[in-house]
């Protein structure tokens, strides 16, 4: 018998996918993906039921499947998918809360595996050449997606606590990057003109789309504990990514860029939030040792080739060179 996964998030992409690729591994009996809307893309396998984590019957659902394996991918980082920013903390937060009580009253749950992101650091000039993961951010998100992820990861600590038979695995992953990547990020990206914050060049690590769901099957799987960085190999600076993307850039003062994030958020060209011109004025660098020597996980793609492979996609012709290592 193998085992019975349950996926939150389904209904995006990412959330389809992992499902999918879940749903292939052998040592994986059942896939059960919930979300409040159905998938729009093929799902293979996987057995859909709508649900709303927000709501208690997300236990029903994990006690009738008896899923032994959680991975919850729900945790969102942009307003607009969500219905504004009220919508996106109650999915973010209050789904989160919902989940992990259900986790906590269930006789099968053994395993449980959370998305999380290397944004819970946060971006400041004060920060660490690179964040391992027993250290917090240097100042305290106040605000959008940084805020929810840092109050989620809360939660699963204190449900860690209470059910030490669970084997809890957080992933904290880069900022996730490829062809069918939609985010916060992403869209800077896909800008017919670049942005920059005039006298700063942060450093950026990425995560390629397959190795993010590489890792949360390989969690899933070996039910390591722990939390772990996840980000490919090396680092790109901004001026180099641009130059690599084959668009044109403009420098402007961070006030400026400020107040043209909110100029196109209000427009919704781009979801520009204080958080990512946080990370784009300072960047942020993570140690991946533990995800090697105790996660026993290897991206296949370093942050240079997860950027070209990117860029491939926008038709620019990238070197992937520099950035490894």
């Amino acid at each position: 018998m193998g085992r019975v996964v349950l996926v939150t998030g389904i209904s995006r992409d990412i959330g389809r996918r992992f499902a999918r690729a879940a749903a292939g591994d052998p040592s994986i009996e059942r896939v059960i993906g919930v979300d409040v809307v159905p998938p729009r893309g093929d799902i293979g396998d996987v057995s859909f039921v709508r649900a709303d984590i927000r709501n208690p019957v997300i236990a029903k659902v994990i006690a009738k499947e008896d899923v032994d394996t959680v991975v919850h991918m729900s945790v969102i980082a942009t307003p607009g998918s969500a219905g504004g920013r009220g919508t996106m903390k109650e999915l973010n937060v209050i789904g989160s809360m919902q989940l992990l009580a259900a986790c906590q009253k269930s006789t099968t749950v053994e395993r449980l595996v959370v998305k999380s992101t290397t944004t819970v650091y946060g971006s400041s000039p004060r920060d660490p050449a690179m964040f391992s993961e027993d250290m917090g951010p240097k100042r305290l998100p106040s605000s959008g997606y940084g805020k929810d992820v840092y109050e989620v990861e809360g939660y699963v600590r204190g449900f860690a606590r209470r059910r030490p038979d669970v084997d809890v695995t957080m992933i904290r992953a880069a900022n996730v990057i490829g062809p069918h990547v939609s985010s916060p990020l992403t869209n800077y990206f896909r800008l017919p003109v670049i942005p920059r914050v005039l006298g700063f060049d942060p450093r950026l690590q990425f995560l390629h789309e397959d190795d993010l769901l590489r890792v949360l099957r390989h969690a899933a799987v070996s039910g390591i504990p722990g939390t772990f960085n996840v980000a490919g190999d090396g680092l790109l600076t901004l001026s180099q990514a641009v130059r690599r993307l084959g668009r044109p850039s403009v420098a402007m003062p961070r006030f400026a860029v400020g107040r043209l994030g909110a100029t196109m958020r209000q427009a919704r060209l781009s979801d520009f939030s204080p958080e990512q011109l946080g990370f784009l004025t300072y960047g942020r660098g993570v140690d991946t040792t533990r995800m090697r020597t105790q996660l026993g996980f290897e991206p296949e793609f370093t942050t240079a080739e997860a950027f070209a492979d990117f860029c491939r996609d926008l038709g620019a012709a990238p070197t992937v060179g520099a950035g490894r290592g």
